[in-house]
Order: structure tokens, then C-alpha cells, then sequence
């Protein structure tokens, strides 16, 4: 007779990305995402959901250690990703009441603004995780 054998926490823990790792990914992956979505000429839910499981999947990889850059991380690239958007492809960002020759900066804080409800939970469900992680860490 055999027995299933489980991975323990500290087995598993091994694989565990470094914070470095965690934001290289979450940038390329990002930046993917955001190629993808501009296929149609403008930002639409597929940047949001995206959004949303990068910086949800970061804490889940990141090692215990390497928490704090992955509870930065939210704020940091929605606005990253939204400046980039902002001065490659300044049309893509489509809000109501924009005027069509707003600049750089109205179209970012236009766009951040427009995305808030994306910052939002994709930051705080993050949070929830870090602090589950946390939680569940094996004492060493």
C-alpha cells in the first residue's frame, strides 16, 4: 500500500520567487498585457482584469521576506503602466469630459482616475493576501 505524500510548507516555500523576480515578472507581464489590449486602439476591461491578477498573483510567488515591495507594487504600476500608455499611445486613453488636446499629465491623472475601482481592489485584495501569507508563515 502507498501513501500520498504531501509537500510541506518548507518544501513548497522553495519555490518561492525573490522580490526582484516578483517585480520583473509583474512589469513584463504588465507590459504584455497592455501590448494586448491596445490592439483595439484603446484601454478597455482586459487591462483592468489583467491588472488585477498580476498584482494578485505577486504575493502568492514572492517569499515570505519579500513582502513589502509586492504591498508597494499596485499604486506603482497602474501609474507606470498608465505613463506609458500616456506618451506611446496618448488616443488609447478615453475618458468622458477629456478634452481631445489634453496633455501628458491630464491624460494620466484622467486615466489613474478612471482606473481608481481597478487600484482599488486589485490593492486591497493584494493586502489581503500579504497578511494571509503572513498569517500562514511557518515560525522559524
Amino acid at each position: 500500500m502507498t501513501q500520498a505524500v504531501s509537500r510541506t510548507p518548507a518544501r513548497v516555500a522553495r519555490y518561492d520567487l525573490s522580490a526582484g523576480q516578483v517585480l520583473v515578472a509583474s512589469c513584463v507581464a504588465m507590459a504584455a498585457i497592455v501590448l494586448l489590449d491596445l490592439m483595439d486602439g484603446r484601454l478597455g476591461p482586459l487591462y483592468s482584469v489583467g491588472f488585477v491578477l498580476v498584482v494578485v498573483t505577486a504575493p502568492l510567488s514572492v517569499d515570505v521576506r519579500g513582502l513589502f515591495p509586492t504591498g508597494v507594487l499596485p499604486p506603482v504600476l497602474l501609474i507606470a503602466s498608465l505613463l506609458a500608455v500616456c506618451l506611446f499611445a496618448p488616443d488609447a486613453i478615453q475618458v468622458n469630459g477629456m478634452a481631445e488636446d489634453a496633455g501628458t499629465i491630464a491624460r494620466l491623472i484622467a486615466g489613474t482616475i478612471d482606473h481608481g475601482l481597478t487600484l482599488v481592489i486589485g490593492h486591497g485584495l493584494a493586502l489581503v493576501l500579504i497578511a494571509l501569507r503572513i498569517i500562514g508563515a511557518p515560525e522559524r
